[in-house]
């Protein structure tokens, strides 16, 4: 890659961060204009309460001090203080950050890994029984919604079977260490895990089912099948890894959702991550938590598209020329 292709790819990429820092700052301003009032709704507080409340958070100065004001905060990665939990935003943002990180990347590589077999074997077998039962059942499950599909996992194996917690990260009280404690996580994990998985599989099957398809009507498969080598020697050194560049893109680009992707889930199971901490800034509302939010899920989004950009001009060279 060259100097000139990459330096471009990175100022595009700053330059789209610069907009959202800004965009950020009046969004949440637009969405609710007196946030003092919404986070005390229904309780009794005086003038002079309230008055000491927007001092304290920042909001009796004008529009223009309190942009100035958050653009020197987040320049130090400094989002201010949670209105709800009178925490910094970093320190609330760095004790969830590595669950959500555990779910939905557990979930991510799951997905990943099982759709590209899932459309390996579906594409090599096209037109068969096998092509018909996998594609049908994946792309039912993703055309679920993922808190549809969460609930009826719930319903089904936590309310009705009683196999798994019905949510949390631990069971409470529990005072279990060691081993025991991994083995009580991981039960919490499985449902909203599974309900991850599921929900996204039948699109990684979907692409690489379309994209082998296409890399099979290829000459040089015909030629190495020529040469007298057998189905499975062509799939596998021939047909799959060409057939997986557009798989290694949408993981990429998937991955910048790692961080985000999981609200409705979160927010389902009691999973104590950034998807359940987004839904209950949203309900306050928590300015400062849904600013420092939704910077982190943008930027994890630029840089994963950044990444993308990268890795597909060093896998393909075209890229770089075009």
């Amino acid at each position: 890659m060259t100097f000139r292709f990459v330096s471009r790819k990175v100022l595009g990429s700053l330059a789209t961060l610069l907009f959202v820092v800004c965009f950020n700052f009046f969004l949440f301003r637009v969405v609710e204009s007196d946030p003092v009032s919404a986070l005390f709704r229904g309780r009794n507080i005086s003038q002079q309460q309230r008055q000491q409340l927007q001092h304290d958070f920042g909001l009796d100065k004008s529009k223009p001090e309190q942009f100035v004001r958050y653009l020197n905060q987040t320049a130090h990665l400094n989002f201010g203080f949670s209105f709800e939990t009178r925490q910094p935003v970093t320190s609330e943002i760095s004790a969830r950050i590595g669950r959500t990180i555990t779910l939905v990347g557990i979930s991510t590589l799951l997905s990943t890994t099982i759709g590209i077999w899932l459309g390996i074997i579906a594409a090599w077998r096209r037109n068969t029984p096998t092509d018909y039962v996998v594609t049908s059942t994946t792309m039912a499950f993703y055309a679920m919604p993922d808190f549809w599909l969460g609930l009826l996992l719930l319903a089904a194996f936590a309310e009705s079977f009683r196999w798994f917690p019905t949510g949390g990260i631990v069971n409470v009280g529990s005072g279990a260490t060691g081993l025991s404690h991994l083995v009580d996580e991981a039960k919490h994990l499985f449902l909203p895990g599974l309900t991850l998985t599921l929900a996204y599989l039948g699109e990684y099957t979907l692409i690489m089912r379309s994209s082998l398809l296409d890399t099979m009507g290829e000459d040089y498969l015909t030629l190495a099948r020529a040469k007298g080598l057998r189905d499975a020697t062509v799939r596998r050194r021939h047909a799959v890894p060409n057939a997986l560049l557009p798989i290694v893109t949408l993981a990429a680009v998937n991955f910048g959702f790692v961080l985000s992707g999981a609200i409705a889930v979160e927010s389902i199971y009691s999973w104590p991550g950034l998807g359940l901490a987004t839904y209950n800034a949203i309900r306050a509302p928590d300015l400062p938590m849904l600013q420092g939010l939704f910077l982190l899920f943008s930027a994890a989004v630029i840089v994963a598209n950044l990444a993308v950009d990268l890795l597909y001009a060093y896998l393909d060279p075209r890229v770089r020329t075009a």
